[in-house]
């Protein structure tokens, strides 16, 4: 959860998943363990042959119960702002399937620049390159992974399932607690790189 909070609509979307299909799931230790594509999370509660049909159903389900619950986290448009007031460009890179990822950036009214969805961890690290990412913010270990890869600055925030600490511990080049205090950053980060 980086721009956005979707523990609600995740939630909900597994609720019900659980009913159609008679699975019981457990949305609320779910929503604890965001990150991994939605087949590795279904990987957990059903037999293989189970998942890529429930994976369907979770994403015929997901716009209309999960996108309308999102909200911004805290900090996002601020965050945004500043990359966007210094010239830059906001690209979002994320897990979730292309389609839902703009539904929430649109709903949310996050002005965003591109979002490119359906990759995790190391394989974001092409996307960033190809759009010259100088630095790629993330609330995941995979995420850490994902800027490596891609030649990013591994900027993250602790919202997601993972503390400060442990961001640090994995790698991150910087780890805030939030985006409240991105734009600090960003501007301190850009005045450096300037100076350096």
């Amino acid at each position: 959860m980086t721009l956005a909070d979707t523990r609600a609509g995740i939630a909900a979307t597994y609720d019900e998943l659980a009913v159609r299909l008679g699975v019981p799931f457990d949305s609320a230790a779910i929503v604890r363990r965001l990150g991994p594509p939605l087949e590795m999370e279904l990987a957990n509660w059903l037999a293989p042959e189970a998942v890529p049909a429930a994976a369907d159903l979770y994403r015929q389900l997901y716009p209309e119960l999960g996108v309308p619950v999102h909200t911004a986290m805290a900090g996002a448009y601020d965050a945004i702002e500043a990359v966007r007031a210094a010239g830059g460009r906001v690209i979002v890179v994320t897990g979730k399937n292309t389609r839902d990822a703009i539904g929430t950036v649109e709903l949310l009214g996050l002005a965003v620049d591109e979002v490119v969805g359906s990759l995790f961890g190391a394989r974001k690290g092409s996307a960033l390159a190809r759009f010259g990412a100088a630095a790629y913010v993330g609330d995941h270990v995979a995420d850490i992974e994902a800027a490596r890869a891609g030649g990013a600055v591994s900027v993250t925030v602790a919202t997601g399932p993972y503390t400060a600490g442990e961001l640090q511990d994995h790698g991150a080049d910087v780890a805030l607690p939030d985006l409240t205090d991105f734009a600090a950053w960003f501007a301190d980060w850009r005045t450096q790189a300037e100076l350096g």
